[in-house]
């Protein structure tokens, strides 16, 4: 499985911005830039797993850092 990198401030504001940018595809069935509102699951996927593929490649984090 992927490894946990988005912490709980990141993956709220990733859920939200998913949520909304799927709404406004809903919402504007006769805009002709609705499609680009799919982007939206990006966002949403990469909130509800915790885990962001783009993080893993640059060395990311947005966890805390876990004290010994």
């Amino acid at each position: 499985m992927l490894k946990t990198n988005v912490g709980s401030a990141d993956r709220i504001v990733r859920i939200i911005a998913g949520v909304v940018l799927l709404a406004l595809f809903f919402l504007y069935p006769d805009a002709s830039w609705r499609y680009w509102a799919l982007i939206g699951i990006i966002p949403l996927a990469t909130g509800l797993m915790s885990s962001c593929p783009l993080y893993s490649i640059l060395g990311l984090s947005t966890c805390p850092v876990k004290r010994a």
